[in-house]
């Protein structure tokens, strides 16, 4: 499944099963040299980071403190109990001993020994400032980091926006959107959640798993060994459960993939399914991988799941060896009974930190590698700087020649050798030629979305690459054979072609292009909005706004892809009509797919594997009897010369 269609979650949602003991985390090819430039984006922030690993360091050793302090307390109320069972040990002992009735009452007239509440109160307001100490540390280091993450990620975004914006053609072609977008989006994503939480997580486990092994070995060194030991256990537990979990998970992974592309596929095509009367082997192929995935993801599940229990089991042990080993150390005066409750605290918060920065050690290595295909969008190759003292046609013609011009898309490969055409202003070029000839490639190289090895293009007589590209690509307007709406007004999506055109600037091009008449009888004109998809219109309908777009522009060049073989007749006679009044006294450029469009063309350029086979006038070239000739008949009798489509 391309990144494009995969499932991605929110951010900072981090599953089950996708830390230590789910599916491995992708690693970066350069770890350190990605994590160094990572460093770099974040260095404008570094005194608002310092900032945030004191308040880190701080919020975590305030949160330590509690069951230290809290132990002091419990020792205290201990003390009280252990008083008053003297006290009355004693009074019950001089009872059963028929002691005088004279010591009997002294010891009665004793005060009953009496808690400290004095002492507890104060520990009790201790802990409440020193958890709300930390409380606010925490708040305010979420606050910053925060401000720290998504300042990082809006100067990476910008950089690559503007680089995007200087990329050359080549390299959106040799991607696919969904590639580009989920390396913007996606891994940009991942890299603002790692920041906010698990950076600010890492520091707090590091310093906790510290501030507690210190505070254990101040109470006990002798429990602290013991908890220690269990550390092993639950390593080797974690390791034998992960061998086989992430086995499984990577299966359930395939599976699902397996499951979602056949849904998809079944769903694009379902009318085709159904026609041939395949319903029952679809049904039967989900079912057979429905069925794998149940049994993968159920022992996925249960296997990982195991682990918490197997731990607890650990602990549990651990907790009654510190329990005994707690009591005779009491009994012995070693430490005091608060001690042990503040040390199985401590034994509780001991492993949490341990499993956060395995776990954030995984992600960390997610974050570098999404850094990493940021990086290789900064890293990308540019397009060529226009020049300083580019030209600029004030009032271009339209003349065009292209003049012993080579190009190929990979190096050493040719695909254009000392291509010659002189275009004269206001003439209509067609081009045409099967698949793979180099119709498009020649467009490109006109609008400069791609360089020439070698030659040159003029217009005008003007290199292109003497102007700037902004500039060039101005005197050009496009129909091509794909329309592009954007979501909003029909007006606006007509305006684009120029900017600050007025409403009746916008009418004038819609009549020309014989587009009014429909705008008037939708249900707010001019003002109907577009969806995203513009659906709500059909597909001649987006042709003729796209043709009203260009006549609006007014360009010296026009360039257009077979703008109605997708439509019906009726409608391409419109259409017909609309590119007539577009294309006068303009010099036009069309890629054609329909032979019988062309035939009025001033100039027909036949080409095959780049190169211009023929030229000459419709009439012209069937009397030659060549290429085009042949062309031109397969498409009336059903010949296809050759076994090529034309395109």
């Amino acid at each position: 499944m391309s990144e494009k269609n995969s499932p991605k979650a929110g951010p900072g949602h981090r599953p089950f099963g996708r830390g230590p003991l789910g599916r491995p985390a992708e690693k970066a090819k350069d770890f350190k040299g990605t994590f160094k430039r990572l460093s770099d984006y974040l260095w404008p922030e570094r005194n608002r980071f310092i900032m945030v690993f004191f308040l880190a360091v701080a919020s975590t050793l305030f949160a330590i403190a509690g069951p230290k302090i809290m132990g002091m307390a419990t020792t205290k109320l201990a003390d009280g109990v252990m008083a008053r069972y003297a006290y009355y040990s004693h009074l019950a002992a001089a009872v059963q001993e028929n002691l005088p009735p004279e010591v009997i009452n002294q010891l009665k007239s004793q005060s009953i020994p009496a808690f400290d509440f004095d002492y507890i109160a104060r520990i009790l307001l201790l802990l409440v400032a020193l958890y709300l100490i930390s409380a606010l540390c925490t708040y305010a280091m979420g606050y910053i980091m925060s401000g720290v993450s998504q300042n990082t990620v809006y100067r990476m975004r910008n950089d690559v926006k503007d680089k995007l914006d200087r990329l050359p053609l080549k390299y959106f072609d040799q991607r696919t959107h969904g590639e580009i977008l989920s390396r913007v989006t996606n891994d940009m994503d991942n890299i603002a959640t790692t920041l906010q939480q698990s950076l600010t997580q890492l520091i707090t486990s590091i310093v906790t798993v510290l501030g507690i092994l210190i505070m254990m070995l101040t109470i006990s060194p002798v429990m602290t060994l013991i908890t220690l030991i269990s550390l092993p256990v639950n390593m080797l537990i974690t390791i034998l459960i992960a061998r086989h979990s992430q086995k499984l998970f990577a299966e359930q992974q395939k599976c699902l993939g397996e499951l979602n592309g056949h849904v998809e596929e079944m769903y694009a095509g379902h009318k085709i399914v159904k026609v041939f009367g395949h319903e029952q082997d679809s049904v039967a192929k989900f079912k057979h991988i429905n069925a794998r995935l149940y049994g993968v993801g159920w022992k996925a599940q249960f296997i990982s799941g195991i682990i918490f229990p197997a731990l607890n089991f650990v602990s549990n042990i651990g907790y009654v060896a510190i329990c005994v080993v707690g009591g005779l150390l009491v009994a012995q005066k070693k430490i005091e009974v608060g001690d042990i409750q503040a040390f199985i605290q401590y034994m509780r918060q001991f492993t949490q930190p341990i499993v956060q920065v395995a776990n954030i050690a995984n992600v960390l290595q997610s974050t570098v590698a999404s850094a990493e295909r940021v990086f290789e969008i900064l890293d990308e190759g540019e397009q060529a700087l226009d020049r300083s003292d580019a030209k600029v046609l004030h009032f271009p013609r339209g003349a065009v020649r292209f003049e012993h011009m080579d190009f190929g898309y990979k190096e050493g490969e040719l695909l254009m050798k000392d291509l010659n055409i002189d275009v004269r202003e206001g003439s209509t070029i067609a081009i045409v030629g099967p698949t793979g000839a180099g119709k498009t490639t020649l467009v490109n190289l006109l609008m400069r979305f791609y360089e020439v090895q070698a030659g040159r293009i003029t217009v005008d007589g003007v290199d292109i690459r003497d102007m700037r590209r902004g500039d060039l690509r101005a005197m050009f307007g496009m129909v091509l054979q794909d329309t592009w709406l954007f979501n909003g007004t029909i007006k606006d999506n007509i305006a684009y072609g120029r900017e600050g055109a007025t409403a009746e600037e916008v009418e004038q091009a819609a009549r020309a292009a014989n587009a009014h008449h429909f705008i008037q009888t939708l249900p707010d004109g001019y003002e109907t909005v577009l969806n995203e998809e513009a659906s709500n219109i059909s597909q001649g309908q987006k042709q003729l706004l796209t043709i009203a777009r260009a006549i609006l522009a007014n360009p010296a060049i026009l360039i257009l892809d077979e703008a109605t073989s997708n439509i019906d007749t009726r409608t391409e006679v419109l259409i017909q009509r609309a590119m007539a009044n577009l294309m006068k006294g303009k010099t036009s450029f069309v890629i054609a797919h329909r032979l019988s469009t062309i035939r009025d063309s001033d100039r027909i350029l036949v080409m095959d594997k780049g190169a211009v086979i023929e030229q000459g006038n419709h009439q012209e070239l069937l009397a030659a009897g060549g290429f085009y000739a042949e062309l031109y008949n397969s498409q009336f009798t059903g010949r296809n010369p050759g076994g090529q489509a034309v395109s």
